[in-house]
């Protein structure tokens, strides 16, 4: 389906997609600090990592031009990147060379002897360019492949980062439709549009554990662990279909799943909040989360 909505409605979902990215990964952050228990929420304030930050370089691209120009975007995530954020060894070693003046294909291309990433980077901060593509699954899809393509040069890492804007993108169009769809055919519609692969394959492996619990999805699709696209996407964009309508639920299901948990609860607040929207998110969560940076629109 493609609608036309008016910019300023983009813009809201993928601020809406954003703010239940940010608190999915401040809040999962916490849970790495030593004594902290599932099921505790831990006291304020929750800092981001570097998941949120380039999500809201993201969002930062899409204010000033409406897509995604691969050369600034490239330019914004290695002026804005700062180390303590947890970035992994080889996003930095990227982001450092662009700022040395290297061109982000080739930065991207040459790590990993030559494989580039496969990375849950791209698929991390992606979640509000599919929101704000609501409507328009071919310009999620394509604009996702160009923002991953700036850090992520293996296919993998590419089709982790559609994978996850493809679910936000559904997301934010049921939400403007008025209908909640079933996880089956949520899972469904992600899966026809990831590029054929290792991820692919783990979306369709999803399809088939309609009500295995928390733990056992995580073991069979992975929760990140690996720190991958392969190991991280099947499993965020299961338990998005799953709490699509329930942020609180689906975050606490990545905490309680272990591995990556930042990022998986990025990923899977990305997606959720761009369908429950800013009101979905518990109030007290998003004023326990640390500020957004002051260059955000």
């Amino acid at each position: 389906m493609r609608v036309t909505l008016h910019e300023t409605t983009r813009l809201d979902y993928a601020a809406d997609s954003l703010a239940g990215l940010s608190v999915g990964d401040s809040l999962g952050a916490q849970y790495f600090a030593p004594g902290r228990k599932v099921g505790v929420i831990p006291p304020p304030v929750w800092e981001w990592t570097d998941d949120t930050e380039m999500a809201c370089s993201v969002v930062w691209m899409l204010h000033e031009a409406g897509h995604i120009d691969p050369d600034r975007l490239a330019v914004a995530f290695a002026d804005r990147c700062e180390p303590y954020r947890g970035y992994g060894a080889g996003a930095f070693v990227i982001l450092h060379n662009i700022r040395k003046g290297t061109h982000w294909a080739v930065a991207a291309a040459e790590v990993f002897d030559g494989e580039g990433s496969c990375g849950n980077g791209a698929a991390m901060r992606v979640a509000p360019l599919g929101a704000y593509f609501a409507g328009s699954l071919s310009k999620a899809v394509s604009e996702a492949e160009v923002s991953a393509k700036v850090t992520h040069a293996h296919p993998e890492g590419v089709a982790g980062a559609i994978a996850v804007a493809v679910a936000a993108c559904h997301a934010a169009s049921a939400r403007f439709a008025g209908e909640r769809p079933s996880a089956r055919r949520f899972l469904e519609a992600v899966a026809v549009s990831t590029p054929d692969g290792v991820v692919k394959r783990g979306l369709n492996r999803a399809l088939r554990m309609p009500s295995v619990s928390i733990a056992e999805a995580a073991y069979e699709l992975g929760s990140g662990g690996e720190v991958t696209a392969q190991d991280t996407v099947p499993f965020t964009i299961w338990v998005a279909a799953r709490h699509l309508d329930d942020y609180p639920s689906a975050v606490l299901s990545c905490i309680e799943a272990g591995g990556d948990i930042d990022t998986t609860g990025a990923i899977v607040g990305g997606i959720v909040g761009a369908f429950v929207g800013r009101p979905g998110i518990p109030q007290d969560w998003l004023a326990a989360r640390e500020p957004l940076p002051d260059w955000l629109p």
